[in-house]
């Protein structure tokens, strides 16, 4: 197939959540493209809202200014309906180190021109460069603001097209952006399509592993015999000059090694945070999948913790538990660290993985 009728197979499709795992340079950004354009209406007018590499593409850096020219399109009518605060609001959970203010242009009804950063407390407002990482995040906030803009998800409502939303960014704010994505899932999956592709192997086995068997999976679940579920996993892969929507059970996600190698470097590093521990009960989860186990308590047991189980578990649960994850993502503690590193090295020696360096 080509990615014209890739996009109609997924726009045809009963499942209303997508998600689609792809290496780079695959074609997931034109996917995108083709999928808007299958799903326009009869008038030919476009029926959702997508995030992908064009729209990062509306956000120019004034160099000379030191601000971020935002360029004219049709979203430029609906920024009148956002402030500073609603999109603060969506950077909290990254914890950002700067403030930032939006320069409306003379006619409100073109929208915002730029926005300035200046440092938290800097009551000078001394403009300031982000760095890239720090401007994926705000522009991703940003379109996270937006699609709360009733005029213009109102109008096109049908789906939301996710695109990559991670790249520049590293693991502590891939998880972020993880639970973030969740967020938006659970509240449009039942009136919208939505489809998130990515080549970031991590946030692809996140989100699969939460959508198939989290603790909220049982509401992505079909209810009813011959139904099918409400989620779909996929990985894009392109054979030649054609493309093809495969099965990921057919393919070797080999995420846990990835996740070991990192956690590897931060013990070797001392550089743990407390995201570590939510590594590290991936890598547990996964396991415990692979062996037919459902909780990660079991692996625990394998490794040598049979008197302890209880409390590791509840440890590593309540640090990496949503509500707790947020405010206390920084550095870890020393007793948390020596359980983290204890779990690490007994997981090692029990399979003996081999990490390349």
């Amino acid at each position: 197939m080509d990615l014209s009728q890739i996009a109609k197979q997924i726009k045809d499709a009963s499942e209303n959540i997508f998600l689609i795992y792809a290496f780079n340079s695959t074609g997931k950004t034109r996917l995108s493209v083709e999928y808007k354009e299958a799903a326009r209406n009869t008038e030919g007018r476009q029926t959702g809202v997508y995030y992908n590499a064009f729209s990062e593409d509306l956000f120019i850096w004034d160099n000379e200014h030191i601000k971020l020219d935002i360029v004219s399109s049709s979203l430029n009518q609906y920024h009148s309906q956002l402030n500073e605060l609603d999109v603060m609001e969506k950077l909290k959970p990254y914890n950002p180190k700067y403030d930032f203010l939006f320069n409306s242009h003379d006619n409100p009804e073109q929208g915002f021109v730029s926005i300035s950063f200046f440092m938290k407390g800097d009551d000078s407002r001394q403009p300031i460069k982000i760095s890239r990482g720090e401007e994926r995040i705000f522009i991703w906030c940003f379109f996270l603001a937006l699609i709360e803009v009733d005029s213009w998800t109102g109008e096109q409502n049908d789906y939301f097209f996710i695109d990559d939303p991670v790249s520049s960014m590293d693991d502590h704010n891939i998880f972020i952006t993880a639970f973030t994505l969740m967020n938006l899932i659970e509240n449009h999956y039942e009136r919208k399509k939505i489809i998130i592709t990515t080549h970031h192997i991590g946030l692809a086995t996140i989100l699969s592993d939460w959508l198939s068997k989290g603790e909220k999976a049982g509401k992505f679940k079909a209810t009813r015999r011959g139904e099918n579920n409400k989620y779909k996993i996929s990985i894009l892969e392109k054979i030649g000059d054609q493309y093809e929507l495969s099965n990921p059970r057919n393919s070797v996600l080999l995420y846990h090694l990835r996740v070991l190698q990192i956690l590897d470097t931060a013990i070797k590093e001392d550089s743990l945070e407390v995201y570590h521990l939510a590594l590290l009960r991936q890598v547990l989860e996964n396991i415990a999948s692979f062996l037919g186990k459902g909780q990660f308590q079991y692996v625990l047991q394998q490794i040598g913790f049979t008197e302890e189980t209880d409390r590791m578990a509840n440890i590593i649960n309540a640090l990496t538990h949503q509500k707790v994850y947020y405010p206390q993502a920084g550095v870890m503690v020393p007793d948390n660290k020596q359980i983290l590193i204890e779990v690490f090295d007994a997981l090692m020696r029990k399979y003996h993985f081999v990490l390349q360096s």
